[in-house]
């Protein structure tokens, strides 16, 4: 190592400490919703739970990024996509954590590869690509988390479609708001039905009304179908009104949106196989026209 590449990991290394220690020690002012979440008693009490019950590295990790670092310094929290796919926080800055590291161990164990082989590239190029592949690798469970979180949405508007006729087909026969909607989610083995089973025990136990529920799990997972069908049983609980005919037309308007999205990615596939398919065509013209321009050229000469 020469004496200018140990200059500049010199520099590096104190430039690194002193940014450190004027974060740490710089007054800041706190997000208010994150200090309120680290002083609540129940989340002290189930991260302490985690940890003494023998949790997983990931969730070690997680809780131990939760109460270190700033979340404002984190990035956005994809809050409604994990709460969809009901991946607790704490995993999910867990994954987050790892994939960095991750990201800063591989270039050098490169590096010490290639020193194997003869070959020691500058300091410097190891340590940038290990913060820039820690960096980059750290977005990945957000982007894996929307994606999951895109098509469970699409998965929950198919269900929903269904349980919102099947509401429909209680209110029919005559059963009450509240009975409609328990037993139509009684119905459904899948996990949406599961989810809104368990929103309306939830709702009942405490007391309060069912839609009043589903209209806060629409909220917390960005789900603006369930918010209109709450509001549908909310006139039908609360002034009486007749509500099969809305309920069919809401359901009906569900599936083609539905079936609008499939055409639409369906339209969307067929046009990216428009350049692979040329391309064929194109190569299988060359395989053709080839051999007989060469015959002609050779036969001319």
């Amino acid at each position: 190592m020469s004496t200018l590449q140990l200059a500049i990991l010199a520099g590096a290394a104190v430039g690194l400490g002193a940014a450190l220690i004027i974060w740490r020690l710089a007054p800041a002012q706190p997000h208010l919703a994150t200090a309120l979440d680290r002083l609540a008693p129940e989340r002290g009490s189930r991260d302490f739970e985690v940890v003494d019950h023998g949790g997983s590295l990931q969730d070690r990790l997680g809780i131990w990024v939760q109460r270190t670092l700033p979340m404002v310094s984190l990035g956005r929290t994809p809050v409604r996509e994990l709460a969809m796919l009901r991946i607790p926080v704490h995993r999910y800055y867990g994954e987050k954590a790892l994939f960095f590291l991750v990201g800063l161990v591989f270039p050098p164990l490169i590096t010490v590869l290639l020193a194997l082989f003869g070959m020691t590239p500058p300091i410097v190029l190891p340590l940038g690509a290990s913060l820039a592949l820690g960096a980059g690798l750290s977005f990945l469970p957000d982007y894996n988390a929307r994606a999951d979180a895109k098509d469970a949405r699409v998965e929950f508007s198919h269900a929903l479609a269904a349980y919102v006729d099947l509401v429909a087909l209680e209110r029919l026969s005559g059963s009450g708001t509240t009975q409609a909607m328990e037993i139509a989610a009684e119905v459904g083995d899948s996990w949406v039905f599961q989810r809104l089973r368990e929103e309306l025990a939830r709702a009942r136990w405490s007391g309060t009304p069912p839609w009043d529920s589903l209209t806060q799990l629409s909220v917390e997972l960005g789900l603006p179908e369930l918010g209109e069908l709450a509001d549908i049983m909310r006139l039908s609980g609360e002034e009486g009104a007749t509500v099969y005919t809305t309920l069919r037309a809401r359901s009906a308007s569900l599936r083609n949106a539905l079936l609008s999205n499939e055409l639409s990615k369906a339209n969307a596939d067929g046009e990216r196989m428009t350049l692979p398919v040329s391309s064929l065509s194109l190569v299988f013209l060359l395989l053709v026209a080839v051999p007989a321009v060469l015959s002609i050229v050779f036969d001319a000469s």
